[in-house]
């Protein structure tokens, strides 16, 4: 065993025989790909969150992709995204060829900052991706009324948010186009997977079609009935439909997943109780009652790579989300500054978080991390 395998990991998914018992049953019917198991999934989804309509895709970034590409994003369109999130957000808006427009975040939440989306708003405007920071919902109403005002579109990016609230409304279930992900460490994952939900029937349909090659008709309807051979291209598309295999992980995760997302909340809370009472470590704003909670990330004040090496030799893993995206090389061309993230980067850590974590494995971290700031 590596020394990588024996540290406590940041995230890792609850997975088991349950799961495998439901590809097994995929197996056995001999129909791996877009299928009645997506389907169901899409309607486990749709009746989860509200909203009318749920697309099953193969990741969050080609739902992300297909949302903006939907909407008629292309070249010479500009985007307003944060700087700090994942790398995929960026991609899928250059995927369309168009120019991400960098905006700030909120320090003490690290979601998009409203009043500079609102600086950031041009005439090649086209949409704004809010991206839900840890599961924590943006300001919606605000982002939804300069969007309307302005007549853009909203893409959210709530790869984070499954299961999170809004105003007593679900992530998903209001809106432009919600984009969700299900990769290994969400909170429920497919193996790989993502969503998109929209209340609009007409992109629903549109978003159909483009994520099997723009075709009328998937292999499955085709297949159930007659003239079975026959199919139109109405569009242009692409292979980003969720498989079978992926949806039976989903649907089995998705039973578990109050399970997962109370023990995560209930880790969350015994970190903030401890880490508050540190004077190195600042904790962010959380809304307990409406986050379903992703990741958990602190901001040290002093020598977060230093406490970063100290738990590695500890047997801790951690790690930084993100770095901003302005700052790396491939996106430089759409360099900005922004000064709130240029400084909230160098603070955040990611620590350890997820459901099967033992009382042990807590008590560990935060032990640590108090060894480290020589607290009692």
């Amino acid at each position: 065993m590596s020394n990588y395998e024996k540290l406590i990991p940041v995230s890792r998914p609850s997975i088991g025989q349950d799961e495998l018992s439901e590809i097994n049953e995929v197996f056995k019917t001999g129909w791996l790909g877009l299928g009645k198991w997506v389907f169901e999934f899409e309607n486990v989804i749709k009746g989860f969150t509200g909203a009318k309509n749920a697309i099953a895709v193969n990741t969050g970034t080609t739902a992300l992709h297909l949302a903006l590409d939907a909407i008629g994003v292309k070249r010479g369109d500009e985007v307003i995204v944060p700087s700090l999130t994942f790398a995929a957000s960026i991609q899928a808006i250059m995927l369309c060829g168009a120019r991400p427009v960098f905006c700030e975040v909120s320090a003490d939440t690290l979601n998009a900052d409203v009043k500079d989306i609102k600086r950031k708003i041009s005439l090649r405007t086209k949409a704004i991706m809010p991206v839900h920071y840890c599961g924590l919902p943006c300001d919606m109403d605000a982002i939804l009324d300069i969007a309307r005002k302005n007549n853009l579109k909203v893409v959210e990016d709530a790869a984070h948010a499954f299961g999170s609230s809004y105003k007593g409304k679900k992530i998903g279930s209001f809106g432009d186009l919600t984009c969700f992900s299900f990769d290994p460490i969400k909170n429920i994952t497919c193996g790989e997977g993502g969503a998109i939900t929209t209340p609009d029937d007409e992109l629903a349909q549109l978003i159909y079609k483009k994520r099997i090659l723009g075709i009328d008709k998937d292999t499955w309807s085709r297949y159930k009935h007659k003239r079975d051979w026959f199919y139109n291209v109405t569009t242009l598309g692409f292979r980003y439909h969720m498989s079978n295999i992926n949806a039976a992980i989903g649907l089995t995760q998705f039973k578990k997943m109050a399970e997962f997302l109370e023990k995560k909340k209930k880790i969350v809370k015994i970190y903030d109780k401890e880490f508050k009472r540190i004077k190195g470590i600042e904790v962010l704003k959380r809304d307990y009652k409406n986050t379903a909670f992703f990741n958990y990330i602190v901001k040290v004040k002093k020598g977060r790579d230093g406490l970063m090496e100290f738990l590695k030799k500890e047997g801790i893993d951690s790690g930084v989300h993100y770095i901003p995206n302005h700052l790396q090389p491939f996106f430089k061309r759409y360099a900005v500054s922004l000064p709130v993230t240029e400084k909230v980067w160098q603070e955040i850590l990611t620590l350890p978080l997820y459901s099967d974590m033992t009382d042990n494995v807590v008590e560990r971290v935060i032990a640590s991390i108090k060894k480290f700031f020589k607290q009692p």
